[in-house]
């Protein structure tokens, strides 16, 4: 059985059995086929649909598709993935997050997190000076600030670490 969520809100049951789709328990008719033009038609319970695929991440089993001009998010949780989130398992909560690494050699302008603080995906971290620009280097996935590694004024170099998270 699969897990479908869309838009993070609604969660549903997927299972083919014999051939035949359910959804929550209820028996399906569907199809899809892609388009030569890069368009997906879809035919569900008897009506037609257009959809375009404008994102797939694999690792996070997430797909963005647009019907009639709006985007939904899918997120698909597997038989696995299932047990393990029972089990209290989360794999994306045990990937351990990276260090923030300086990109570039480059002066700190400034730190914009404190230790201990919690950050988002896209969060500014540091700005750090190189060839007379400014670069604002943000959180690639949400974490805890573990340990600041650097000062502003600080010169650093290439693969230097700034920030350590967790």
């Amino acid at each position: 059985m699969l897990q479908l969520t869309v838009n993070d809100k609604n969660t549903f049951s997927i299972e083919q059995e014999e051939g035949r789709w359910t959804i929550d328990g209820s028996s399906t008719d569907w199809d899809a086929r892609s388009q030569p033009n890069g368009l997906v038609s879809v035919l569900f319970n008897g009506k037609s649909y257009t959809a375009i695929v404008e994102k797939v991440d694999r690792a996070a089993k997430e797909v963005w598709i647009r019907v009639n001009g709006q985007v939904y998010k899918t997120a698909i949780k597997e038989p696995i993935d299932q047990l393990l989130a029972n089990m209290g398992l989360d794999m994306k909560a045990l990937k351990k997050a990276e260090p923030v690494k300086a990109p570039m050699p480059g002066l700190v302008l400034k730190v914009l997190v404190a230790p201990g603080q919690q950050i988002n995906k896209g969060d500014g971290l540091v700005i750090l000076e190189a060839m007379k620009m400014e670069n604002i280097l943000k959180a690639t996935a949400p974490a805890t600030v573990k340990a600041i590694k650097v000062t502003e004024r600080m010169a650093v170099e290439k693969g230097a670490v700034l920030i350590e998270l967790e």
